[in-house]
């Protein structure tokens, strides 16, 4: 079987709310796409004018925190993780965000882009992943990390 025979999964915000503790203003994924398990995904955020970060950070020319960009990178790879574990009584609950790396921020996103989080399992050693994650608009590299994770209990 190639990958083109491969039929990719996707989550909709309805499940991410399943499998995320995170709420609004919190919640920064509306969508997953292209699931291939635990080892990649791609999140997808609407960025829109109304959102509260907006209001401060820049009340005159908006940009999107480079922090929130980072925080969508690791809920994306959480939902994944989340959702590959086997039985609904065994999903761990929480994720919790251990490591950032190599953070580059190259291009700023504002509101109206949809961001694409491209996420990669890098490594994986019993309850905490290593994710690399690339933020695009309309194909533009916007930001880049490398994170790490650790599932828990919830």
């Amino acid at each position: 079987m190639t990958d083109a025979d491969t039929t990719l999964e996707s989550v909709d915000i309805l499940q991410i709310l399943r499998y995320l503790p995170h709420r609004y203003p919190f919640l920064l994924v509306d969508r997953i796409i292209n699931i291939r398990g635990d080892a990649s995904c791609v999140g997808i955020k609407n960025v829109t004018i109304n959102e509260p970060q907006f209001m401060g950070h820049f009340p005159e020319q908006p940009v999107m925190p480079g922090v929130l960009l980072i925080e969508a990178m690791a809920q994306t790879a959480g939902v994944i993780a989340i959702r590959a574990q086997q039985g609904e009584q065994e999903r761990p609950r929480l994720v919790y965000f251990m490591t950032i790396d190599n953070a580059k921020f190259r291009k700023p996103v504002t509101p109206g882009d949809r961001v694409e989080f491209h996420m990669t399992r890098t490594a994986k050693k019993r309850n905490i992943g290593w994710y690399s994650g690339r933020a695009l608009v309309d194909g533009v590299l916007v930001c880049e990390a490398q994170i790490s994770a650790m599932m828990g209990a919830g």
